[in-house]
């Protein structure tokens, strides 16, 4: 087998941008239809203009076990009704898969959520570290007034799986502004998933 060659990418923390990549892709406010609660926000926000929500630079050396993919998300700040921009949120399609964000630019929060529903917010600051356990459901939230950046990296054979989220009818909770910044309120279109789909996601691998 050939080993693979050592790489270095440069990370631009003031415009979100990462050297050498291997890959790009961008979020627009339509692709996020049905993630808010507030719809007539929404709709009234995407006839302005169908702005981009957030952008992936990422450095996918391979899909083999043992290797590491890695990359920047740029967010842009704002809000819909009362939700602040978020991402679309994943679990890995291999729940036992960790992944970490390092903060570069600007403050927000990694929403986690277990598949049972228990639910944590991890603030996310220039600097900060935001370590996503195994098994665990994740999306990143801009509660700031700038672009929040933060590098990424996981397993390259983690996958992910977005539908995870939309089965249940959106997260347990959803993050709303607050007057001292943000608060989590219940989402009244959740469904709890059946204890045998939850034993599923969180059985150890063999």
């Amino acid at each position: 087998m050939r080993i693979p060659d050592p790489a270095s990418c440069h990370v631009f923390p003031e415009t979100g941008k990462m050297s050498d990549g291997t890959g790009r892709y961008e979020k627009r406010l339509s692709d996020l239809a049905g993630l808010y609660a507030d719809s007539a926000a929404f709709a009234a926000l995407l006839a302005a203009g169908d702005r981009v929500v957030y952008d992936v630079t990422e450095f996918r050396p391979s899909e083999r076990p043992g290797d590491l993919i890695f990359g920047v998300t740029r967010m842009s700040p704002g809000r819909v009704g009362d939700e602040f921009f978020l991402t679309r949120g994943h679990i890995h399609a291999k729940s036992d898969r960790p992944e970490i964000y390092y903060g570069q630019k600007g403050t927000g929060l990694m929403q986690l959520e277990a598949p049972d529903g228990d639910t944590r917010v991890v603030e996310i600051r220039p600097q900060t570290i935001c370590y996503v356990p195994p098994y665990w459901i994740h999306r990143s939230i801009n509660t700031g007034e700038e672009d929040l950046v933060m590098v990424f990296s996981y397993p390259a054979d983690s996958g992910q799986d977005y539908g995870i989220i939309e089965r249940s009818g959106g997260m347990r909770q959803r993050v709303v502004a607050a007057p001292d910044g943000w608060a989590l309120v219940d989402n009244a279109a959740y469904v709890p998933r059946d204890p045998e789909v939850v034993r599923e996601l969180t059985r150890s691998p063999a």
